[in-house]
C-alpha cells in the first residue's frame, strides 16, 4: 500500500507524517483533534497544549473501550443467535423427518385397513 505523507496543523503546531490511509482521513482525523483540543483548552484556560492532548487520548481511548466493548458484546449476541438457529434448524430436520415416518406408517395402516 503507498505511504502519503500528510501535513497537519493541530493547535497551532505543524506535523508532516507518513501514512498509509488517505489525506482526506487523514486531514479529517487531524481536524477533530485540533477541535477536541481547542475545546478542552477553551475551557480551561491555564491547561497546556500537552495538557489538552492527554485529556483528548484518554476521552478518544474511552470511546474506543465502550465501542470495543459493545462490538464485542454484539458479537456475543450473534454467536448466540447463530447456534439458536443452528438449534431450530436441527430441529426442524427432525420434526420433518419425524412427519416422514408418520405418514409412511398412516400409509402402511390404511393400506393393512384396506385389506
Amino acid at each position: 500500500m503507498p505511504t502519503n505523507k500528510v501535513r497537519l496543523e493541530i493547535c497551532g503546531c505543524s506535523y508532516v507524517i507518513s501514512t498509509t490511509d488517505s489525506e482526506e482521513y487523514t486531514l479529517s482525523l487531524a481536524e477533530k483533534l485540533d477541535r477536541s483540543m481547542g475545546e478542552i483548552l477553551a475551557q480551561n484556560p491555564t491547561a497546556s497544549v500537552t495538557a489538552a492532548a492527554v485529556l483528548s487520548a484518554l476521552d478518544y481511548l474511552d470511546e474506543l473501550e465502550k465501542a470495543s466493548a459493545s462490538a464485542d458484546n454484539m458479537r456475543s449476541q450473534i454467536r448466540d443467535y447463530l447456534e439458536d438457529a443452528a438449534k431450530a434448524k436441527l430441529e426442524a430436520e427432525e420434526a420433518k423427518r419425524e412427519l416422514a415416518r408418520l405418514r409412511g406408517e398412516l400409509e402402511r395402516l390404511k393400506g393393512n385397513a384396506g385389506v
